[in-house]
């Protein structure tokens, strides 16, 4: 194992490929406004949804190197793709060798771990993207905490442009919106809760909410993984030290800083700086 010095402390690192980490950035700070971060979008290489499992976990080791450059001893992966299919490599055979005393997280495991108190019927949906629908990451997720619980997964490949391209409130998006949920209940009638596996669907929420039957829940992630991070911090006092408090936010893109700043205002409520950064393509 590599020796590395000690560093201090940082802003706690948030990583998405696109935008819709920006939905778990906000909820976070919400929660936790006293600790400074940094936001990084690999926004030139986005989608990761439809890539190879080696290609998003190469992109991900990537940015989260670029990362702990930066300072951040604590990283969040804010992208259920990466979650889904580079987190558990870059636990098991990166940090070892990068540095120990790191940590990467994800936000699949937070939002599963909630669905046991919310489910009565113990059938769950999971609307999500290509790549995360296909790993599987959710229903093995699920069935490793609650092995009672049925699952069933719906693509929605549409969803994510909808949102992109700012057409989330239009009359067109609602088509779509109800396509999948339709095909989502004909799985399995008796769900009586979805989870938005996708950091951009809270986005699409009055739509979703629309279309979705009576009385079924709706688990979007942003609150679930902000409290968690709230309590892996209050677990782990030695990580809580490492991460500087100063309630600032910094944002980096692999795209240029205009589009990101324009797309940006989608997600956020308030005027942002950017700066453009280059990971190793």
């Amino acid at each position: 194992m590599r020796q590395t010095l000690p560093t201090p402390p940082g802003p706690i690192g948030i990583f998405d490929s696109g935008y819709g980490g920006l939905t778990i950035l906000s909820k976070i700070r919400e929660i936790l406004p006293q600790y400074d971060y940094i936001y990084l979008g690999d926004n030139a290489r986005t989608p990761y949804g439809t890539r190879s499992y080696e290609v998003v976990y190469e992109f991900t080791l990537q940015a989260v190197s670029k990362l702990f450059e930066m300072g951040c001893h604590l990283v969040i992966l804010a992208c259920n793709t990466a979650s889904a299919k580079a987190l558990r490599t870059i636990q098991m055979n990166d940090l070892p060798h990068l540095d120990a005393t790191r940590r990467v997280l994800g936000v699949i495991r937070p939002t599963v771990e909630c669905i046991g108190k919310i489910t009565l019927s113990r059938h769950i949906g999971i609307l999500a993207t290509s790549g995360t629908t296909r790993s599987k990451s959710y229903p093995l997720e699920v069935h490793k905490l609650f092995p009672d619980i049925k699952v069933s997964s719906q693509e929605c490949p549409l969803w994510v442009p909808l949102v992109e391209n700012n057409e989330a409130h239009s009359d067109g998006a609602d088509y779509f919106v109800r396509k999948y949920i339709d095909q989502l209940m004909q799985q399995d009638p008796q769900i009586d809760t979805i989870v938005l596996g996708c950091t951009h669907y809270p986005l699409l929420m009055p739509k979703i909410e629309k279309y979705v039957p009576q009385g079924v829940r709706i688990v979007a992630q942003g609150e679930y993984v902000a409290h968690s991070l709230k309590e892996y911090l209050n677990r782990h006092p030695e990580m809580d030290r490492k991460c500087t408090r100063g309630g600032r936010c910094m944002y980096r893109t692999t795209e240029a800083e205009e589009k990101f700043t324009e797309s940006a205002s989608t997600f956020l409520k308030e005027p942002i700086r950017v700066e453009r950064i280059s990971l190793d393509f």
